[in-house]
């Protein structure tokens, strides 16, 4: 199967209420950016990616992750003919979920009933029996709180075909507790789900760390830092084997927003 061309970098918008995003989108794309990926936790309504493919040119459009247990498969299905029409060639369908148990056999249902050609598909996975499921009915994984090591590890169960994403947090600041308490808050959320928690200890994490989101646990799953520190640990996910990074700013008071994090991180990534 042919990789996916996502671009090396794509950059995670937040859906806004006035439509900001729309022009952020264009911006990003202007910028150098591949592929604008919409977070699943805001994806109020699937049209949400329509308006992202119609503010932009040639960026792919893809969503980090549309959850199953939210959204038919027909809706979706229905989705992607559509911009294919509109947009052919740029959406991607990235698909998670669910956290309850038994979640594969959901997953292979929701996969039987999807009208979207396999090679446009990107299944959210972290263990190895979802990476594999990833690898024989999508064109790849998309993994999120991982180690560069961690991806090594992905890459080799995937195989070189399978496209690879690492959807990556980034905190752009230079002080080191502020950047901690920033990572914190989804993390904190994060850290509560059982195919995270599980996936943490996978990656050597003990217990005890895990509760506490240690700062060795932070800075290992989230980059922060000034523009070039952030850019030369992007590159160590990249050498594992990562395709396309989605970079996933995080961001409190005085902290720059998605887009201005995005605009200062361009100049390094596509200088």
């Amino acid at each position: 199967m042919t990789k996916l061309d996502l671009g090396d970098f794509g950059v995670v918008l937040n859906v806004s209420a006035d439509g900001t995003h729309r022009r952020e989108a264009a911006e990003m794309e202007a910028l150098g950016y591949g592929t604008i990926w919409l977070p699943g936790g805001q994806l109020d309504r699937l049209d949400r990616l329509a308006e992202l493919a119609a503010a932009t040119r040639s960026a792919r459009v893809a969503p980090a992750i549309i959850p199953v247990d939210v959204y038919r498969p027909e809706p979706v299905g229905q989705l992607y003919a559509e911009l294919e029409a509109s947009a052919p060639g740029r959406f991607v369908a990235g698909l998670g979920g669910p956290q309850g148990p038994q979640p594969l056999p959901v997953l292979n249902d929701y996969l039987d009933r999807l009208d979207v050609p396999v090679a446009r598909l990107l299944l959210a996975a972290l263990g190895p029996r979802k990476l594999e499921l990833a690898r024989d009915r999508a064109a790849g994984a998309i993994l999120l709180l991982v180690t560069p090591a961690y991806v090594g590890t992905a890459r080799a169960l995937l195989g070189d075909e399978a496209t690879l994403v690492v959807d990556l947090m980034v905190v752009l600041d230079t002080d080191a507790d502020r950047a901690r308490q920033t990572a914190r808050g989804p993390l904190r959320f994060l850290s509560g789900v059982p195919g995270y928690r599980a996936s943490f200890r996978r990656m050597g994490f003990a217990g005890d760390e895990v509760e506490s989101l240690s700062g060795r646990l932070v800075d290992d799953l989230v980059i922060w830092g000034d523009p070039a520190k952030v850019t030369e640990r992007l590159s160590q996910f990249r050498d594992a084997g990562a395709d396309h990074i989605a970079l996933h700013v995080r961001a409190a008071d005085g902290q720059p927003s998605p887009p201005a994090a995005a605009r200062q991180l361009a100049t390094k990534l596509f200088s």
